[in-house]
């Protein structure tokens, strides 16, 4: 397995964000159901969060490449509310708003609190370990802007030398060009690196691609994917030994 082995010491390990370092509270139908009962709209929220997860995984790839600052996050904000739009009109919703793009911004910003998102129990006791060993850490997410604030309200932000945001690069995992991206922070080559995350299609695949050590971090048991990448798989970050 490509950098992943007894007695190999990574130099460099990244981490995926969401589903690895902390996860949400609930679900995203349940917080965009009690946002929108608190503006007079009744959605059933179920349903809702099914909307969601269809209507982000439809929606294409931002391209964001040559924006930056304000402009960036204003393309960010508008490809959610284009998610939201569709999840709400999945469930005859979305025009009970009198004005959803007002409605939308309160939602865009709760997200950035540190309100709907919790911190695996298992996450500062390892990366804490890391950092004494002298390892660098990195997060490499398909997140936006938002994952700075989210990071310093969870009190993650000083575990990492490096942060590398799908949005802010131009490349999104599992395009193995985020992965280079982020490994130019440390002057390192791939096989020193380790990248780990939850999400087998991205974080698996595409730091296997890359040439990264690729561990794949199964807190919910998924079913192991089909043969044909090299990675190791655990429960929990406590179960890799260094």
């Amino acid at each position: 397995m490509v950098g992943i082995g007894k007695n190999q010491r990574p130099e460099a390990i990244f981490l995926d964000a969401v589903g690895t370092l902390f996860g949400i509270r609930g679900n995203v139908g349940e917080i965009y159901g009690n946002f929108a009962a608190q503006a007079g709209v009744i959605v059933d929220s179920t349903q809702l969060d099914q909307a969601f997860m269809i209507s982000f995984s439809q929606a294409p790839k931002l391209n964001s490449s040559l924006a930056m600052g304000e402009e960036l996050v204003a393309l960010e904000r508008a490809w959610w509310e284009s998610v939201a739009a569709k999840s709400f009109a999945a469930v005859g919703a979305l025009g009970e708003f009198p004005n959803f793009s007002a409605f939308f911004q309160t939602l865009f910003d709760h997200f950035a609190l540190a309100d709907p998102w919790y911190v695996y129990e298992d996450v500062q006791q390892v990366l804490a370990s890391w950092q004494q060993m002298g390892i660098r850490l990195g997060v490499l997410s398909n997140f936006d802007s938002r994952l700075y604030p989210v990071l310093e309200a969870l009190k993650l932000a000083d575990f990492f030398d490096s942060v590398t945001i799908s949005t802010h690069v131009g490349a999104a995992k599992p395009d193995p060009d985020i992965f280079k991206i982020a490994l130019e922070h440390y002057d390192l080559e791939p096989i020193q690196a380790w990248h780990i995350g939850d999400s087998w299609s991205e974080d698996v695949v595409g730091a296997e691609r890359a040439g990264l050590g690729a561990i794949w971090l199964n807190r919910t048991g998924k079913s192991t994917p089909r043969p044909g990448v090299a990675f190791k798989v655990v429960t929990r970050l406590t179960e890799l030994s260094l």
